[in-house]
């Protein structure tokens, strides 16, 4: 499973409607596998709700509407099969990080 959020540090709060995109890298080439909008509470559980093979994997955040200076943040992780991974993404006009959480 492949879920995300994203929190907006400059408001202080979840950033809702935030599209976001999941690809898996392939032969080498991206495929995407989900797409959706953040909800209200910053979330999205529905880009892999299932187990999800080995690989390489990228999230792509649209973040136009929260910060000019980066209308798009891409990020890169490779996981092994059979766990969950959750990766948020922090982000504000002029800067974003990104971990693995829980």
């Amino acid at each position: 499973m492949i879920t995300t959020h994203v929190l907006d540090t400059a408001q202080g709060k979840p950033a809702a409607g935030v599209g976001v995109t999941l690809f898996v890298k392939e032969a080498g080439a991206w495929r995407e596998l989900g797409r959706g909008q953040t909800d209200a509470d910053g979330r999205l559980r529905t880009l892999a709700p299932g187990p999800v093979a080995a690989g390489t994997y990228r999230l792509l955040f649209d973040t136009a509407a929260r910060s000019a200076f980066f209308p798009e943040v891409s990020v890169v992780f490779a996981i092994e099969a059979g766990a969950s991974y959750h990766v948020p993404l922090l982000i504000s006009p002029f800067g974003y990080s990104t971990y693995r959480g829980s």
